[in-house]
C-alpha cells in the first residue's frame, strides 16, 4: 500500500518511477541566461542540467507573466531557489511582464523555441507518416499525367483511379517497411509526401487532379491519401519515458551506414511501450566479443553508452528519433534504453 501511494505521489509531481534522484546543476551553470533566436530546450537545458531530461522537475511556471509555459527569444531565465530547491524560471519585471527587446519580440518571429532544431526533423513531421499496407493497398492510385505523361510535377493534372478520399489530397511514395528485427513483427510502412494536389472532377472512378505542390516528381502508382495538414508540434520537453523502455535503432533516414549527431532514427519502440513526444532515451553500443585466455570461450564484453537521442515522432508500434550527442559511430541495431 505505501509503494502504491508513493508511485501515485511521484506521478503527480511528474517524477517518473525511473528517475528519482534530483535534478543535478552543471558545475558551469549560469546564475541567468538570455534566451537567443536560435536556441533550443536542449540546449537551454543543457547549460543548466549535468542531465537535460530532467527538465520538467526543474521548470517553474511563474504566473506573473505571459505565455508562463513557453519560452521566447529574448526570454530571461533565471535560476532560483524554491524550498531549497533549485528551480529556472522566467523572470518578470515589476509589472509582471518578461523584459525583452522590442526588436527580439516582434510579431514577426513572435514563436517559442523548440525543443530540438526542426530543419533536422521538418520533414518527419509534416510530410511522413507510418501506415498499413491494408491503408495503402486501398488508397486510389496515379494512372497516368496529362497527355500521357508518367512524370509530373507542381501545376500539371494528373489522373488517379479509385474512391475519393478529399477534395484535398496528399501524393505519397512507399518508402521502407519496418519489422522488428527480434520478433519480426509488422511495425509499420513509411509513407513520404511527393505532393499535394485537388481533386476537380469525377468520372466513375476515375480522379482528375491538379497537383499545387511538389518535392519531387509524380509518379505511376504513387497514392492519394486525406491529406492532414499536420502542423509541427514542438512543444514537448526533454523528458526521461515513464517507465522502462528498452529498443533497438532500426533505421537511419537517408541509407548512411555510420550514425552521428542530428540523424534521424527509427527506433523499434512507441506509444504502446509507453513512449511519448520529449522522451530522452541513451543509445548503447553493444560490447565486442572477446575470446578468454584461460577457458577459450567467447565472451562478450559489456555494453557501453555510446550517445543520446530525442523521440519527436511517437506511433503505436515504433518511433522516430533524433540522434543529440554520439560519444563514438552508431548503427542500427544499437541499444536504446532509458537515460
Amino acid at each position: 500500500m505505501r509503494k502504491l501511494l508513493y508511485a501515485l505521489a511521484a506521478t503527480t509531481l511528474l517524477i517518473t518511477s525511473w528517475a528519482h534522484a534530483a535534478p543535478e546543476l552543471r558545475s558551469d551553470h549560469p546564475e541567468r541566461y538570455t534566451v537567443v533566436k536560435g536556441d533550443t530546450l536542449w540546449d537551454i537545458s543543457g547549460r543548466f542540467l549535468s542531465e537535460p531530461w530532467y527538465w520538467p522537475e526543474i521548470w517553474h511556471v511563474n504566473p506573473q507573466v505571459a505565455n508562463p509555459h513557453l519560452i521566447y527569444p529574448g526570454d530571461l531565465l533565471a535560476l532560483v531557489y524554491i524550498d531549497g530547491k533549485p528551480r529556472i524560471t522566467k523572470v518578470a519585471s515589476n509589472n509582471g511582464v518578461v523584459k525583452l527587446s522590442p526588436k527580439v519580440r516582434s510579431k514577426q518571429i513572435d514563436t517559442p523555441i523548440p525543443a530540438i532544431p526542426l530543419d533536422a526533423i521538418g520533414s518527419f513531421l509534416t510530410d511522413t507518416r507510418i501506415v498499413s499496407h491494408e491503408l495503402i493497398d486501398a488508397a486510389p492510385y496515379v494512372l497516368e499525367g496529362k497527355d500521357s505523361r508518367i512524370l509530373t510535377g507542381a501545376g500539371d493534372r494528373v489522373y488517379a483511379r479509385g474512391k475519393k478520399p478529399a477534395d484535398k489530397v496528399g501524393l505519397f511514395r512507399r518508402s521502407k517497411e519496418f519489422v522488428d528485427p527480434d520478433t519480426g513483427e509488422f511495425l509499420g510502412l513509411e509513407a513520404r509526401s511527393i505532393a499535394r494536389g485537388n481533386v476537380v472532377a469525377e468520372d466513375g472512378d476515375i480522379l482528375t487532379l491538379d497537383l499545387t505542390r511538389s518535392s519531387e516528381e509524380v509518379r505511376i502508382g504513387d497514392r492519394l491519401l486525406v491529406n492532414e495538414d499536420r502542423r509541427l508540434t514542438t512543444s514537448f520537453v526533454p523528458s526521461s519515458p515513464d517507465r522502462e523502455v528498452e529498443g533497438k535503432m532500426i533505421s537511419v533516414d537517408g541509407g548512411v551506414t555510420q550514425i552521428g549527431q542530428y540523424n534521424v532514427v527509427a527506433i523499434n519502440r512507441g506509444s504502446r511501450e509507453g513512449l511519448e513526444a520529449g522522451n530522452v532515451m541513451a543509445i548503447l553500443k553493444a560490447g565486442n566479443l572477446a575470446r578468454d585466455p584461460v577457458t577459450n570461450e567467447i565472451v562478450e564484453l559489456p555494453s557501453e553508452r555510446a550517445g543520446l537521442l530525442m523521440v519527436f515522432q511517437v506511433y503505436e508500434k515504433m518511433s522516430y528519433g533524433l540522434i543529440l550527442k554520439a560519444t563514438r559511430s552508431l548503427t542500427v541495431g544499437d541499444k536504446v534504453t532509458n537515460p
